[in-house]
Formats: structure tokens, sequence, C-alpha cells
């Protein structure tokens, strides 16, 4: 039986979560039915707790009328794996150079181990989700990446949605890893944050949302104070071109621009070291990262 100090914390607890899920009522209504779709990497996929946060707020999204897509990577893995292969892990530009070896881990620790482990937490966490690859349905057809000298390295050259739409349009949450097939059948290793952009373009969704291990895009990248919660695709491009937007966090904008450009309505760059960092994004007023706008859209 709870004493009376106990009844009167836990009477403000529920009455805090109440409030709590009043005030998302607005953006619940806004988002019902719209697709969002999520890059999942970084800390969040290396922090037990944190995994399982994820977990819960792709469960919530879905719940609530909202369609998730999860495209993940799995860079850390792949490197445990080559590893104990005594397979030594080279790199281009940023890119992973994928020979045949490889490549055939890639496939294995991306489409074997980690998309079926991030499946079964989702489904653990009392959602319905399908595990997918490039390969399943069509859904995205590759072509060699324009860089030489790195082998089996990808670009996205057409995404099929069929696939997705069946699976959400029967309440399963897809999970995307990393990988697709050129015309001949040639396995292709695909930076999942390209993917994830394409992806979101081809579906027109509401948001793409790429979780990071940063704060967002920051004017310094020393000072999270000088962090950036709104810019547009004009703003975007200028912090490139001058240098503020560097090493690692190119590709992100660009991927986040070129999806804008495509008709996705916004493009987020989260910090997903933050507990429910998906749930503070699409459901506050402030979020927790920097949200990029085409410049017809900025508010």
């Amino acid at each position: 039986m709870l004493t009376d100090l106990e009844s009167i914390k836990q009477k403000e607890a529920d009455a805090t979560r109440v409030k709590v899920l009043s005030e998302a009522l607005p953006y619940i209504q806004k988002f019902a039915g719209r697709t969002v779709v999520v890059k999942y990497g970084g800390a969040a996929m290396k922090d037990s707790d944190l995994k399982d946060q994820v977990m819960r707020d792709l469960v919530f999204l879905s719940c609530v009328g909202v369609r998730p897509v999860l495209v993940h990577g799995g860079g850390p893995e792949i490197n445990s794996w080559l590893a104990k292969l005594n397979i030594e892990p080279q790199f281009k530009d940023g890119l992973r150079v994928t020979d045949a070896a490889t490549m055939d881990v890639v496939e294995m620790v991306l489409v074997g181990r980690v998309n079926k482990e991030i499946v079964a937490l989702i489904n653990t966490a009392g959602g319905k989700a399908v595990g997918l690859c490039g390969k399943d349905g069509n859904l995205i057809k590759a072509r060699p990446h324009d860089k030489e000298g790195i082998g089996f390295v990808g670009e996205v050259s057409t995404v099929d949605t069929k696939v997705l739409e069946t699976l959400a349009n029967s309440g399963y949450i897809p999970v995307v890893s990393s990988v697709a097939v050129d015309a001949t059948g040639q396995s292709y290793n695909i930076n999942a944050d390209t993917i994830a952009g394409e992806i979101a373009a081809a579906l027109d969704a509401e948001k793409l949302i790429l979780m990071t291990d940063t704060a967002g895009i920051l004017i310094d990248y020393k000072d999270p104070s000088t962090l950036l919660t709104q810019l547009d695709i004009k703003k975007a491009r200028e912090l490139i071109q001058t240098g503020v937007v560097s090493g690692g966090m190119i590709p992100k904008v660009n991927c986040c621009v070129r999806s804008l450009a495509q008709g996705v309505r916004a493009a987020h760059i989260i910090d997903g070291r933050i507990p429910h960092a998906l749930l503070l994004e699409v459901f506050t007023n402030s979020g927790i990262g920097s949200m990029i706008l085409a410049s017809e859209f900025i508010r």
C-alpha cells in the first residue's frame, strides 16, 4: 500500500504524463499518416539503453499513426568482423574500400546480423518490423560510385517503393540495410545516409531524420551553444562552401539538401546520444537538433 507521500508523488507523475500526452496531440494529428524516414547510427546503435529507447520511440510513432521507415548502417560491426577474418579495413576519401572479400563481410554483417537484431528489438518492444536490403522487391538498384579505386561501393540509381508501401500500409515498420545490387546482380555497399535520403524522396516523406553523434550543425564545432536549430537549403550550401560544415558532416548535409530538393518537407540532423531524441525532435516545437527546410517552407 502506498504511503501518503508516495501517493502524492504518483499522482504528480501521472499528471505530468497526461499533460505531456495532451501537449503532443497537435503533433500526432499533424503527422498521422505521414512517412518519417530515420537513418539509425552512431552511439544509439552501440549503447544498449539508447538502442532500446530508439526502438520504443519507433513503435510509439507507429502506434500513433506515423509511418516510420528505418535505414541503418553498421560500420563498427563490419570492422569487428573484418578483424576476426584478418582483413585490414581500408578507407579512401571517407569511403570504405570494398573488395570482393570485404563486400561478402559487409553483406553478412548488415543483412544477416545487424538488420535482424534491429527487427527483433522492434518486435520485442511491441512493434511489427520486417528486415530488408536493396535486393528485396527490387527496392534499390545500385550503380558504381564515380570514385576510382574503392571497389564495390555504390550509389543509388533507382528506388522502387512498392515493398515499403505494402509493409507500411499493413502496419509494419520496414528496416532497410545499406546493401543493394546493380542490373547484373552485383552487390554494392552504399552509404546509409544516401540510401535514407533517396528513400525519403521516393516515398514523398514528411521528414528525413539522420541520427548522429553530434548536436547538429554548429557554427563552431567546439561550442554546442552555436547550434543552428533551423536553416534553409541556401544557408546549408553556404555553410559547406565556407567550410563551417566540414568532414563527415558534408555528406550528411548534402544528403539532406538533395532529399529536400526532391520534395521531402523537412530534414533533421539530431544527436542520437540524447534519450528519446526522435520523439523530442518530432513532437516538440524546439526540437533538439538542426532542421533544414526548403527556402519556400522556412518559418
